[in-house]
């Protein structure tokens, strides 16, 4: 997938109040990045606003790098950093937050204290914050994680996506149902760009979050499919292992691939079961139940 993904500059103007900052952390989930050849990239920062006060959202995860990107981008627009926004409380969103209480020690730290933190002010849905140039409207969107707040830029119709939305293939998630609900709620609260955590800039953000939406329906199909086609190997009465389901569902994806997404056909089971679409059986099996026999 690396090689697939274009190239980002350390430090990208994005719009006339959005400034881009990289992290410097490429990793297996943070996206981009060629270590060993060239500048390493990774989680998105961003700086927003237009005056000589600008917020930052996220942190990146504390390493050397990202702190000489950050202190580049204040010098170069000769700004200081008046308010800190995470989005959620990930290693690779807070990590920095050390880095800025040493390049802007009278900066407030933003987080939703769902999951809290110290020393750092609570976000409660709908909270506004506001600096010259740029309206941030805070929008709780669970799923990711439990705290995970998205920012729409009321100037732009923008939303900064944080962990939900990606520039480039699909989140994770803790918990499917919230996420599934938070991305049909996230989609009516903008209609520009999504500014996302990892990845390119998406011009249409609306169209991305649609495309995650159906993305899900179909897995959660193709899953259901599995179940009401009977198990050749353990019978039919003795229902599907999750395994089993992964082995069906990516059967063209390399093997090293299955454990992980395991962990993501659990979440659509569960949430199917919280549905009442599937049940679970002996074994840690899993098969439809009555009521989604009774609709076919």
């Amino acid at each position: 997938m690396a090689s697939n993904l274009p190239h980002l500059p350390d430090i990208e103007r994005l719009s006339p109040r959005v400034i881009r900052i990289l992290g410097g952390n490429p990793g297996k989930f943070t996206l981009q990045g060629k270590p060993l050849i060239s500048t390493i990239l990774g989680t998105n920062t961003y700086l927003v606003g237009q005056g000589s006060e600008r917020f930052l959202i996220d942190t990146g995860e504390g390493n050397r790098i990202w702190p000489q990107h950050l202190k580049k981008a204040l010098e170069d627009e000769g700004v200081s950093i008046e308010h800190v926004i995470l989005t959620h409380w990930h290693p690779d969103h807070v990590g920095g937050v050390p880095d800025v209480h040493t390049l802007a020690p009278n900066a407030k730290i933003y987080k939703s204290q769902i999951k809290p933190a110290a020393n750092q002010e609570d976000i409660v849905n709908g909270q506004v914050f506001k600096t010259e140039g740029a309206t941030l409207r805070a929008f709780h969107s669970p799923g990711h994680t439990i705290d995970h707040m998205a920012l729409i830029l009321e100037e732009e119709n923008a939303m900064f996506t944080g962990d939900n939305v990606l520039g480039h293939g699909t989140a994770v998630f803790e918990d499917l149902a919230a996420y599934v609900d938070s991305l049909e709620r996230m989609q009516a609260q903008f209609s520009g760009r999504a500014y996302p955590a990892h990845g390119a800039v998406v011009e249409d953000g609306r169209a991305k979050i649609g495309e995650y939406i159906s993305h899900r329906r179909e897995r959660e199909e193709q899953i259901v499919g599995v179940l009401g086609g009977g198990n050749e190997e353990a019978g039919e009465a003795e229902g599907w292992s999750s395994m089993g389901i992964v082995k069906v569902v990516y059967k063209g994806y390399p093997e090293n691939l299955h454990a992980p997404a395991e962990g993501g056909v659990v979440q659509v089971l569960r949430k199917l079961e919280g549905e009442g679409r599937v049940e679970g059986v002996a074994g840690g099996r899993w098969m439809m139940s009555q009521k989604q026999k009774s609709a076919l």
